[in-house]
């Protein structure tokens, strides 16, 4: 743990110093989005000395990391709110939406897996994969208006978007489980019909053991091994998801915050959403190598 959280080190430096560098290379020049294309040379000047934007970048960068340091996000440039409190305001909202997404994932695709497996070649299977495949190849942005069609302007089941209504949050959430839901579908069948083929399954069946504590009790827990990583790599995947997701349905979280950020030019909001985006990667995969050693002894054996 001790030699994961230092290796950490070096990915959090880099993913700061590619985003401080690609954020400053998009065109536009945030003082000239808030004083507009008319205001008088001698205001933008104030402004951006005012705001630090007259320095070089290596001169920015070093005070933002000095900052950051001290655990201090710097304040938005287009309103000069601190960025740590927007952040806190936000954060709970693509929170909540990631993890009903992975609820609605793992309860679709973990069982339609192991169907698919038990059923290898008949129709179940044949259904699963046909369905898993068609979700895959939805992206969030087409299915997204696909759902708001069908259960909010034809149904009237669910409001359009926003986060005031009860039930606001499902069309989000599918649109994002879904895609999940295919992926995790299609790993469950391929790892669960390799381990029904092991000598440990056979010899818990030779034991006299029915048929569901064979599946259940042995195979699924050498199966869930792979699902277990994909779960962990795709959760901070719905969280950067939700840029798009967030977008469509005008839900207030920090997907959508980005977005907002990157039009107004506002270079210290990107550059924290970015950041708390890649952390809860880093979190995530730690966490995932625990989990995976907890699951597989092998792993502590070899660690």
């Amino acid at each position: 743990m001790i030699k994961r959280i230092l290796g950490v080190v070096p990915v959090v430096f880099g993913v700061l110093l590619l985003t401080f560098l690609l954020v400053h290379l998009v065109p536009g020049d945030p003082v000239e989005v808030m004083l507009g294309e008319s205001a008088p040379l001698a205001d933008r000047g104030r402004l951006r000395a005012e705001l630090g934007l007259d320095q070089p970048l290596p001169a920015q960068f070093g005070h933002y990391l000095a900052a950051l340091a001290q655990g201090d996000f710097g304040r938005s440039i287009h309103n000069r709110k601190p960025i740590a409190d927007t952040l806190r305001e936000r954060l709970p909202a693509t929170a909540a939406l990631a993890l009903c997404a992975l609820l609605i994932a793992v309860g679709l695709g973990v069982p339609l897996g192991i169907i698919a497996a038990l059923r290898q070649g008949k129709w179940p299977d044949s259904l699963a994969t046909l369905a898993s495949l068609a979700l895959s190849a939805m992206p969030h942005f087409w299915l997204g208006p696909l759902l708001m069609l069908l259960f909010a302007l034809w149904l009237g089941w669910l409001p359009v978007s926003g986060m005031g209504e009860p039930g606001s949050i499902v069309l989000p959430a599918l649109t994002l489980g879904f895609g999940l839901a295919a992926i995790l579908t299609r790993m469950t069948r391929a790892s669960l019909l390799e381990v029904l083929n092991e000598d440990f399954v056979r010899t818990a069946r030779a034991k006299g053991l029915s048929e569901r504590n064979v599946i259940l009790r042995h195979a699924m827990r050498a199966a869930l091994l792979p699902v277990v990583t994909v779960v962990g790599l795709q959760l901070g995947s719905l969280l950067a998801g939700t840029v798009i997701t967030e977008t469509v349905f005008g839900w207030e979280g920090i997907g959508r915050l980005l977005v907002e950020s990157i039009e107004k030019r506002d270079y210290p909001v990107t550059q924290a959403c970015v950041i708390v985006i890649a952390l809860i990667y880093v979190v995530v995969n730690l966490l995932t190598d625990l989990l995976y050693a907890r699951l597989d002894p092998r792993v502590r054996f070899a660690a």
